[in-house]
């Protein structure tokens, strides 16, 4: 039996025995509503979702083709678009994940207003955006059951037992639209303690999964701009540490930690690594500085110096006082980030590269697999990168590679759209349509996202709007390039009194009320006009 029959059966044992005070207790009522408050609690959703992002990960072990994916979110709304839209046209939300971006966060959730991306917005924003997404998600639920719920009234009144029978099947059998979100806690925002504070904050709004990277908290910057500072790995180590402590003191004992390194495109550090032993790990992370060797009458004042192998060493001190490491040493620190990371508590890990390369990514994974076998990665699929430019040059140069005549082409002029039906510019798009699938098998990317891509999609969508609205098309700008098509396309928020609750209220109502019900969805609504 079903667990909105089990419902039924359980109300109408209470209703009997209260007796004629809960007369007006419909059990069926009362069983639909549970159905549409599935989830109780934001700690009942982590472990729901970490167990989901558990099995992926081992049928990704298993077969390397069944990736998974995500969108980057800045709004409960956005995020519940998405997985409607993804429930209606792919049928399933199996691998289909959201991204928390702090990128996005930063820039359109900050009460200090549009901010760049270097953990200066308020870290309760991050929280709060995990808990508004899960609530919009679970409305989204309550919408969609309460339209099955109503048909199923409408075959029983029509006395369709066949139909009645296969939308019971489908309220039976439904799929949430809860998926995991991984979320981005920075640099964790503060030393270990402030970590863990904001962990646990997150875990109890919902997420199973936190990304966290290893620069300097109070310097952070966007993985893909300049001036990046990385910490010792021993500071790093204990900030993962605090994380898996919060979801261990939650009771989410499978949640998942991505450990994310800048270090490819980051070249400063804060700190010279404290270092007992020659080769353990802090004379590692050390051994990448830009030094030079000094005699101890060399030394001037201030000047700090490194001790290796009897022989004294002067880290390059930037007037910034940070050290710079040696150029070209970028691709080892990484591997070295991800094998300790793996080593330490992370689950999974975040290359932040300065390109979509998969022979890049490929060449690190390697090596990191070397030492742990089952490495993978999230990858960030990210609109700082000139997708069209970086592909189009890759085919260039492998044409060139091959002996092919490239003198139809300047290779710097390669994003004009001069060149968008040529052979190159075809090959390069197939490229980028099978990069994720690529990724994936060779490179060992478990899970694909992009980071902002509402961000740009509500630029490019309100430009669109704004020029013809403000111009001469007045209303013809919205009817034909927004509600035409949503109704053309079936968008469910054409709608938009429903997609706000107004008839989950009006349902509401009347089972409170009864026929007394003061419903707003009778013949004078004007959403009559969509159906």
């Amino acid at each position: 039996m079903s667990a909105y029959q089990d419902d039924i059966k359980a109300v109408a044992a209470l209703k009997e025995k209260f007796g004629s005070s809960w007369s007006a207790i419909n059990p069926e009522s009362v069983a639909r509503m549970r159905a549409q408050n599935r989830f109780k609690t934001g700690l009942e959703i982590a472990q729901y979702t970490a167990d989901i992002m558990r099995k992926d990960m081992a049928e990704y072990d298993a077969d390397s083709s069944v990736y998974t994916q995500s969108l980057g979110c800045w709004h409960g709304f956005i995020g519940q678009q998405k997985l409607i839209s993804i429930k209606k046209h792919l049928k399933t939300t199996n691998k289909r994940y959201l991204y928390l971006s702090g990128w996005m966060v930063a820039a359109l959730r900050s009460e200090f207003g549009p901010l760049p991306d270097q953990s200066m917005h308020e870290k309760t924003a991050v929280s709060n955006l995990i808990e508004e997404l899960y609530t919009f998600l679970r409305q989204a639920d309550s919408r969609e059951l309460d339209l099955l719920f109503t048909a199923l009234d409408a075959a029983r009144e029509a006395g369709d037992s066949a139909k009645a029978a296969e939308i019971q099947n489908q309220i039976d059998n439904y799929e949430t639209h809860i998926v995991p979100i991984i979320a981005d806690i920075d640099a964790g925002f503060g030393n270990p303690e402030a970590t863990y504070l904001l962990a646990k904050r997150m875990i109890e709004a919902g997420a199973c999964c936190i990304q966290i990277e290893n620069q300097v908290s109070d310097e952070k910057q966007c993985g893909h701009q300049d001036g990046k500072v990385t910490v010792p790995h021993a500071d790093f180590l204990a900030k993962i540490a605090a994380v898996r402590y919060a979801f261990l003191e939650l009771g989410i004992d499978n949640g998942v930690i991505v450990a994310r390194t800048d270090s490819l495109g980051a070249g400063l550090t804060k700190q010279i690594a404290v270092t007992k032993e020659p080769g353990d790990l802090g004379d590692l992370y050390n051994s990448f500085l830009d030094c030079e060797e000094v005699a101890a009458s060399d030394l001037g004042n201030g000047d700090v110096v490194i001790n290796r192998g009897g022989k004294l060493l002067r880290p390059k001190r930037l007037p910034s006082n940070l050290f710079q490491f040696r150029k070209g040493t970028g691709e080892d620190r990484c591997v070295l980030d991800c094998i300790t990371s793996l080593q330490n508590g992370a689950d999974l890990l975040w290359i932040e590269t300065e390109k979509p390369h998969v022979g890049q990514i490929k060449g690190m994974v390697d090596r990191i697999r070397e030492v742990i076998p089952n490495a993978k990665l999230v990858y960030n699929n990210s609109p700082s990168f000139n997708w069209t430019l970086n592909f189009r040059q890759q085919v260039f140069d492998a044409f060139v590679a091959e002996g092919k005549d490239v003198s139809a082409y300047d290779r710097a002029k390669l994003m004009s759209v001069e060149y968008d039906e040529t052979e190159l510019a075809k090959i390069a798009d197939e490229k980028i349509r099978t990069f994720q699938k690529d990724g994936s098998a060779n490179a060992g990317i478990f899970h694909h996202l992009i980071t902002l891509p509402t961000y740009h999609t509500a630029a490019l969508s309100t430009d669109n709007l704004a020029k013809g609205y403000f111009a001469d098309q007045g209303m013809l700008a919205y009817v034909k390039g927004v509600q035409r098509e949503e109704l053309r396309q079936g968008i469910a928020c054409v709608k938009h009194q429903n997609m706000a609750g107004s008839d989950i209220g009006d349902n509401h109502k009347e089972y409170f009320a009864g026929e007394a019900a003061l419903k707003a969805s009778g013949k004078d609504n004007t959403m009559n006009q969509f159906h």
